[in-house]
């Protein structure tokens, strides 16, 4: 804790008080406040909270579809077909997620020229209006919205259009832009906007998926459990918001699944946005990847039965872990889900509940413990746990890695990860591990002892805002002897070359997920060149994108032309190894 200093911290000297920022933001409310949308009429409530709390007074649990593709009629076709097919089903989906591109986050007039993801691109208000009014359905503006430069115009669309959850809160804590530094002006923008959904007459989620902030990066299960509590301080208390939280990406181990959704109802009155799918556990075909709805989707509903807290489930389509889900693939996961909550209740008896909730009061009390902490190294080190604004800078510029090393609430010790051993062992932890004993167990031992005593450093970063693939990247490759030297996260072309040059790298591996693959190449090969270098370039994940002149709004697979390009293509973590023998080493050592 001695290590903190606030002038290391916050070095600005004119920082804006956060008061000032939402008092601002306040002043707006008279002109921008919320509208209607389909969902609010057919209901006949205020807010999607007011729903909330109708149906977990009810037992009855909510749908969450998410959609989002690139063209905006096809997104509207998408609205209302599933909630059509749905409703004929006799369950209809009650709130859908728009995936927004990530080039929304920076203001509309600062999108010209920037890199294009596969999501959605609204222009206007009048674009957010057209979603609310495309289905009797609760539209969630879910990312890349809170937490950016452009939040507050996002936001004021967003509530024109009857949105009453806008998130994504967690992604402010982890996500950077491509070519996008200023943590002061995406800082200001995301309080103005928080500032006037506080102000708004009705109860408006401020929504954060755990799992886009701290969740998929500490190795704590507690430390999540207490970042919920320090949002719930800086936006309840201090803002006068109500943030909602969401959690299930990287949840992949039953009992902590449950526990967790157990903790967040004991220490939360707001309801929940939704319990996200799983999506880490889809490994196979749609055929593999149904086992794996099915798994978590029980857990989700019962959990929901026993603590109706008003997280929506959310059913992942089968084909999410390949490529962006065909409305008819959402439609299938949907139905799958409705027959399935018409069963999950003869289940419940199986489950040993009161270990589930002990468990729950270890997380809690591990939270508590980390939030105390947190707040007494901040304080100590100067920061003003009363203002927002230095709050928020703070705890992006700290990072889950130092916050968990500094407070964790886990016992110290220099073997353990982050030097202390986790409470409760967050599951992509021991998921991360199980991959890399998969992948090192397939290969042949000579072949691992070649690669082991080239001494490799190998950099590795991504090329957008998803860590997962560079975690377990950087697992396997310290499992070949080879060092990982990282690189960054949505990191820019020129930001990764000067990193593998200042670390002296043998090759670069570079996971990416969002559409952006030929692209991201193209620029780190231009930078290459401009220094007049040859640097072995890997490239695995997602290789996909979506063609200037595509009509179909779905990305196409770009592997070719990847390699055509100079990329050494891997498709899956089992190419590493022979492309790292093959192109980076040359079967022979390249260090003593």
């Amino acid at each position: 804790m001695s290590s903190l200093s606030r002038d290391d911290l916050l070095p600005e000297p004119d920082l804006r008080p956060g008061a000032e920022l939402i008092a601002e933001a306040r002043a707006l409310a008279g002109d921008w406040t919320l509208g209607t949308c389909a969902f609010l009429s057919e209901q006949g409530v205020a807010s999607e909270a007011d729903y909330k709390h109708r149906q977990a007074a009810a037992g009855e649990a909510m749908l969450h579809a998410q959609i989002g593709y690139r063209d905006k009629a096809k997104t509207r076709e998408a609205a209302a077909r599933i909630h059509e097919a749905t409703a004929r089903r006799g369950r209809a989906v009650a709130r859908y997620g728009i995936c927004l591109d990530w080039s929304m986050g920076f203001p509309r007039a600062a999108r010209q020229g920037r890199a294009r993801g596969t999501g959605l691109i609204l222009d206007g208000a009048e674009d957010f209006a057209a979603l609310g009014q495309a289905a009797p359905v609760a539209p969630h503006f879910g990312d890349f919205v809170l937490g950016f430069p452009a939040a507050l115009e996002n936001t004021q669309a967003a509530l024109a259009a009857g949105a009453t959850a806008i998130g994504n809160l967690g992604q402010y804590f982890t996500f950077r832009l491509p070519g996008w530094d200023d943590e002061v002006a995406s800082t200001e923008a995301t309080l103005r906007a928080l500032g006037l959904i506080a102000a708004q007459p009705v109860e408006v989620l401020v929504h954060s998926n755990l799992d886009d902030g701290f969740a998929a990066l500490f190795t704590d299960l507690s430390c999540v459990l207490g970042a919920v509590l320090i949002e719930q301080h800086i936006i309840d208390r201090l803002i006068g918001a109500r943030v909602s939280h969401c959690f299930g990406h990287h949840f992949s181990e039953p009992l902590t699944r449950a526990a967790f959704q157990c903790a967040l109802a004991k220490v939360e009155d707001t309801p929940g946005t939704m319990v996200y799918g799983n999506t880490t556990s889809y490994r196979g075909g749609p055929v593999e990847n149904y086992a794996s709805l099915g798994s978590y989707l029980l857990i989700d509903a019962l959990g929901q039965g026993r603590w109706p807290s008003g997280h929506a489930l959310n059913p992942v389509p089968v084909s999410e872990n390949e490529r962006i889900p065909d409305i008819d693939e959402v439609i299938d996961a949907q139905l799958y889900a409705v027959r399935l909550l018409e069963q999950a209740d003869g289940h419940a008896a199986l489950i040993d509940w009161p270990a589930v909730e002990q468990l729950a009061d270890r997380l809690i009390e591990g939270g508590q413990l980390f939030k105390q902490r947190v707040f007494a190294g901040l304080e100590g080190a100067g920061i003003a746990l009363s203002d927002p604004m230095e709050l928020l800078l703070v705890l992006r510029r700290l990072g889950p890695r130092r916050l968990e090393a500094l407070f964790g609430p886990g016992q110290p010790d220099a073997d353990a990860p982050r030097g202390r051993w986790p409470t409760v062992e967050a599951p992509v932890v021991e998921e991360l591990a199980a991959m890399a004993d998969a992948c090192i167990g397939r290969w042949d031992a000579p072949e691992i002892a070649t690669v082991s005593a080239a001494g490799l450093r190998v950099c590795v970063a991504t090329s957008d805002v998803h860590e997962h693939g560079k975690l377990l990247l950087e697992e396997v490759l310290r499992r070949l002897g080879a060092a990982p030297l990282d690189g960054g996260v949505s990191v820019d072309p020129d930001a990764l070359v000067a990193a593998a040059v200042a670390h002296d790298a043998d090759a670069l591996a570079i996971s990416t997920y969002n559409g952006v693959a030929l692209n991201f190449l193209e620029g780190v090969k231009a930078e290459l060149t401009a220094r007049g270098l040859d640097i072995p370039i890997l490239i695995g994940g997602r290789l996909n994108q979506i063609p200037e002149t595509s009509n179909s709004s779905l990305p196409v697979d770009v592997g070719d032309q990847l390699a055509a390009a100079g990329a050494i293509v891997c498709r899956d973590m089992e190419a590493l190894l022979p492309a790292l023998l093959r192109h980076v080493i040359k079967e022979e050592p390249l260090r003593s």
